[in-house]
Order: C-alpha cells, then sequence, then structure tokens
C-alpha cells in the first residue's frame, strides 16, 4: 500500500467515525424572527415557575405546553442541556431554562403562548 492510499484510507476512515459525533454537534431548535423555535418553526417558550433546570410543568400543564423533548443519547452543548422530568421523561432547556411548544400555536410563527398565566410564560428568545 502506498502512503497516499493509507493517507486517504485513514482521513475516510477518520470522516466516518466523526460522522455520529456530527449527528448530536446540532442545536435542538434555531432562532428565526429573534425568538427559538424548534425545527419544525415551532415557538419555542419559557415559564417563569421553573427554577435550575427543573420543569414545574407537568401532568396537564405539559398536556397544554408540550416540553421540548431530548432523546437518551442527546448531550448539551454550549448553551443548551438535558434535562430529567419528574416523568423521567428528557426535556431540553436553554441557558438553563426548560423549553416547551404551546398546543394553540397551530402553525410555524404562531406566538399564541407569550403572556399566558399573568405573564408565565414567554417566547423564548438567544
Amino acid at each position: 500500500m502506498s502512503y497516499s492510499s493509507f493517507s486517504l484510507k485513514a482521513l475516510l476512515l477518520g470522516a466516518v467515525l466523526a460522522l455520529p459525533g456530527l449527528a448530536f454537534a446540532a442545536e435542538p431548535a434555531m432562532v428565526k424572527n429573534g425568538v427559538l423555535v424548534d425545527h419544525q418553526g415551532m415557538t419555542l417558550y419559557t415559564f417563569a415557575k421553573d427554577a435550575d433546570g427543573k420543569s414545574m410543568c407537568n401532568d396537564k400543564c405539559a398536556t397544554n405546553w408540550p416540553p421540548l423533548k431530548a432523546e437518551s443519547t442527546d448531550k448539551g452543548v454550549g448553551k443548551w442541556s438535558v434535562i430529567s422530568r419528574d416523568d423521567e421523561q428528557l426535556q431540553w432547556a436553554y441557558k438553563n431554562k426548560p423549553l416547551y411548544t404551546f398546543i394553540m400555536d397551530k402553525k410555524a410563527g404562531d406566538r399564541t403562548g407569550d403572556g399566558k398565566m399573568d405573564g408565565a410564560w414567554k417566547v423564548a428568545k438567544p
């Protein structure tokens, strides 16, 4: 085997091994029009009663305000973290604030949850 074919094989092997890591490097949400949205473009919210990376939105609350679900293979990066919920599910948090969508938002860009519950629910911003 020549040096150049060995180098090419090593480079290709390195690229293949890096691919799984790249899949987890993507952030769980993005910024659109100044707010955080999930990958379907649905507005994300924070809840004022949440504290220190703990979700206080459970049961009926979580039905109306679905948590931004994380998978067991997801890892936090930068300002993003994965928290454990009381129902043992995993949820994404941004700057230690758990993130949710709102059941009444019907299409990408809707922000009908902003200010609900006397302002406890706020559109999440970067």
